[in-house]
This record gives C-alpha cells, sequence and structure tokens, in this order.
C-alpha cells in the first residue's frame, strides 16, 4: 500500500496530542444526540467502560491510550482509561447503516473508520465498513476542492505526479502518530446516522472521513473502529456539522471516574458556558492553519505563593497550553514542572519522590501516604486575569496502595525535556463544563458537578 502515501496532515501539535492521548480507554461511552435543522444544537450521554451501561462489557477490558463528552437530543458510545483519555462514539455510516464505534479526539480532525477490502487492519470485535455495501458512498477524487482540506504530502515512495497525471485518480491521505499508530486510505463521502434517546432518527448526508485500507493502532482492544477528529479542522466532526448546529462550538462536562453516571458533551447552539464563576480566556492560533486548542497560562498558583510558566517572570509565550481532554494527566515543561514541585514540596509535609513512566515519558511527583492527602490550594492563571481553582480530588490519584500522585506530570525521554507547551489533561477537567467557541475565538471554563447535569 505504498501507493496510498499522498496526503499527509502530519502537524507537530497533532502528532504529540496523539501520542498522548492514543490508545488505552476505560471509559466506555454512550452518546445520544438530536440536531434540529433549524439551527439548534443538540447533545451527547457518554458512559464510562465501568458503568453498568457500558456495551463493552461483554468484551476485554484491556487498556487503551486516548478521552472526551443535553436534554432531548442523538446517539454515540465511548470509555476511556486512567492513562488515555480517549473516548468511543457509536454512530451509524452508509446505507444500510453500520453501526461504527470511533475513538473521539481533540487532538485530531479528521473521522474515518477501517474499511474493506482491508489491506492491513487492526482486530475490531464490531466488524469493518464496506462501502461497496453502501448505497450512499462517494469517492473523492484529486481534482475536488475538499482533497486540499487535507494537505498534501509526497514521501520518496511515492510519485509526485500522482494527481497531476489523472485528477481524477482517488484522493488519498495517510497520517502517522507519534507512537507508531497511523491510517492509510481514501478520502470519501458518506451518509452519517445518529439516533436520539427518544428514538429520533437524524440523517447527515456527504460527510466527508477517511476511508483506512491500511491501519496500525500499537495498542488495541478490539472496540476502536476509528477516529472521530473533534479538533478545529475544516475536516473535523465540529467544523462539519456547524451549518446543521447552530456554529462551531461544543462543551463538554466530565464526570468523576467513581461516579457511576453519564458524562456530557454539547454541540452548537446551546453550548455556550455562561453565568457566575466562569473562567474565560482567548483560543490562539499558533499556526494559520491551527487545528489544536491552545490558551496561553501565566502561571499557577500554590496557595499564596505564584509560579510563574517562565522562570523570568516575563509574560510567556501566547498559546504556551493545550486543553486536550484526551490527554489523561496535565503535562508541563520540565523547567516549570521543577519550580512547581518546590513549592509543593515545601507546603506538603510528606515523605515525597518523582516516580518516571517509561510508557508515557512522563515523571510525577507522589507522595507516601496512608490517606488521601490534603494539598494548599492550587490555580490555573489564563491570560485575561482568569484564575481558575482546582478541587483536591482532581489533583491527586493513588498510583499504587499508599502512594498519591500529583495530577500534573513533566514529559520528558531520557532526562530530556521534549515539551515546546503545556497541556491541560482530562484529568483535571472532571466536574468542569468546558466550552470551545471556534467563532469567537475563546476558552471557557466552569466549575461544577457534572453529575447534576443529567438531572436538569
Amino acid at each position: 500500500m505504498a501507493n496510498l502515501y499522498l496526503l499527509h496532515k502530519h502537524n507537530c501539535m497533532f502528532v504529540v496530542i496523539t501520542l498522548l492521548l492514543c490508545h488505552l480507554v476505560y471509559y466506555c461511552v454512550t452518546a445520544t444526540t438530536y440536531i434540529n435543522h433549524d439551527n439548534g444544537g443538540f447533545n451527547a450521554h457518554l458512559i464510562r467502560k465501568s458503568s453498568r451501561n457500558s456495551p463493552f462489557d461483554k468484551h476485554k477490558k484491556t487498556k487503551i491510550y486516548r478521552r472526551l463528552i443535553g436534554s432531548d437530543t442523538p446517539g454515540s458510545l465511548m470509555r476511556t482509561d486512567p492513562n488515555s483519555g480517549a473516548h468511543i462514539m457509536k454512530f451509524s455510516m452508509g446505507s444500510p447503516p453500520f453501526d461504527i464505534y470511533a475513538m473521539a479526539d481533540t487532538g485530531s480532525h479528521l473521522l474515518w473508520t477501517q474499511c474493506q477490502k482491508c489491506k492491513a487492519c487492526y482486530k475490531s470485535n464490531f466488524g469493518v465498513f464496506d462501502p461497496r455495501r453502501s448505497s450512499t458512498y462517494k469517492n473523492i477524487n484529486c481534482r475536488a476542492k475538499d482533497c486540499r482540506l487535507v494537505g498534501h504530502y509526497k514521501p520518496q515512495d511515492y510519485s509526485r505526479n500522482f494527481c497531476r497525471e489523472n485528477d481524477k485518480r482517488p484522493c488519498l491521505y495517510s497520517f502517522s502518530y507519534a507512537d507508531g499508530a497511523s491510517t492509510t486510505g481514501v478520502l470519501s463521502k458518506e451518509t452519517v446516522t445518529l439516533t436520539s434517546n427518544t428514538g429520533k432518527i437524524l440523517t447527515l448526508k456527504d460527510i466527508i472521513f477517511g476511508c483506512g485500507y491500511s491501519n496500525n493502532e500499537t495498542i488495541n482492544t478490539g472496540n476502536e473502529m476509528g477516529v472521530i477528529g473533534l479538533g478545529r479542522g475544516p475536516l473535523s466532526f465540529v467544523s462539519q456539522i456547524a451549518p446543521y448546529v447552530g456554529g462551531k462550538r461544543f462543551s463538554h462536562c466530565l464526570v468523576g471516574e467513581d461516579v457511576d453516571d453519564v458524562s456530557n458533551i454539547y454541540f452548537g447552539k446551546g453550548s455556550e458556558v455562561l453565568g457566575e464563576g466562569v473562567v474565560t480566556t482567548p483560543l490562539v492560533d499558533t499556526d494559520p492553519e491551527e487545528v489544536n486548542y491552545f490558551v496561553t497560562v501565566q502561571g499557577i498558583s500554590i496557595e499564596n505563593d505564584f509560579v510563574p510558566y517562565n522562570s523570568t517572570g516575563k509574560f510567556p509565550k501566547k498559546g504556551n497550553f493545550m486543553v486536550d481532554s484526551g490527554t489523561p494527566v496535565t503535562r508541563l515543561p520540565q523547567e516549570f514542572f521543577d519550580r512547581l514541585v518546590i513549592q509543593l514540596k515545601k507546603m506538603v509535609k510528606l515523605q515525597s519522590f518523582v516516580k518516571y513512566y517509561p510508557t508515557s515519558s512522563t515523571s510525577n511527583l507522589c507522595f507516601k501516604s496512608k490517606t488521601l492527602p490534603k494539598l494548599p490550594t492550587v490555580a490555573i492563571h489564563f491570560e485575561g486575569g482568569g484564575k481558575l481553582q482546582l478541587a483536591q480530588d482532581q489533583l491527586l490519584y493513588n498510583d499504587e496502595p499508599e502512594v498519591f500522585c500529583f495530577g500534573m506530570a513533566k514529559h520528558t525521554v531520557d532526562g530530556k525535556d521534549f515539551s515546546e507547551f503545556g497541556i491541560y489533561g482530562g484529568d483535571l477537567q472532571t466536574n468542569m463544563l468546558i466550552g470551545f467557541d471556534m467563532d469567537k475565538k475563546l476558552v471557557s471554563f466552569k466549575p461544577m458537578n457534572c453529575a447534576s447535569l443529567n438531572y436538569h
């Protein structure tokens, strides 16, 4: 399948994010959604894998790496893992409809699934989509403007004149992930079907997706059949449905892992984060064709001590932090992390050590304690003056018996710092309503009990 490697959006940030998010899932989510064609929004319910309502209970409960998330609003299913943050979203594709379970990923911007005839595909418990059996499947050719949205990448083993020689050839794409996962195939259009919690069916025609013929998941449970990109790119699910739901915006509210309840994600109109206690900060474009959600963090305070992002105390570079529910543990550049650890050790009088996790190339500050330690107040300071205080139960996780680790880590490989920016991960986003508004270029945060949203 070397001749399929033509299109490749190998954005640096996309690759890093996918590495951090990729493959290990402990949430299983059922999303129920409904779109009003009068530009009304829709929402989705997500059920964690450990929930009694999880449809993956009958399958092997292995960890996999990546993470994400109503009233009367079509249908999906997701799950996550303490080290992943991935969500698997259920929807249907084709005519007749074929059920797809795809990882919802805020760090990527293409919807893709494995397709028959698959040249090289990973195991799937739910089968593989066969476009030959669908009456609504459409190829996108080289000359189509949609083909140019993926971005052109021409490796050495591929002819540079592929489309020039025949612009009616299929539009090819190839995405690589930093952990070794990849997908290569044909850019296509298909009908996507969503079902509301009241049984109402919504049909969206000509949704652009990647039909993957050569795919590799480095860590796979068999439940994931592809990826549903929720990033800012023109091919993302959020961008494609924007005309139907009232705008390019969405918000999500994740319940804690110890709560047997659903989380929620809201798309379009009605997804705005409003009211008392909202912290809002500008969305930053670090690249002319930005596809990720970057904001600017000035620093982090521990009680009354402020630790600036830069050791010089100067205002940091704009867009130094990525907000990503798919990355579990919040990640900091090494120098910033080290200064934060110094302050924590001063205030928490417990035996501590820094633990390195080779599988994720991260290091965490851990405390030895038989009970959950009490930490000082920790808050993130954003550009614009917003101060977001984090809850105690978000900041620590029980790593092993009598060991509790801080929910912010540094990303290192062989002792070297490879982080050009920080990542505000999914574990610190629980019990937080977070809104992404691409139209107004704002990100908003509102601490709240996310489980309570299910009773309104």
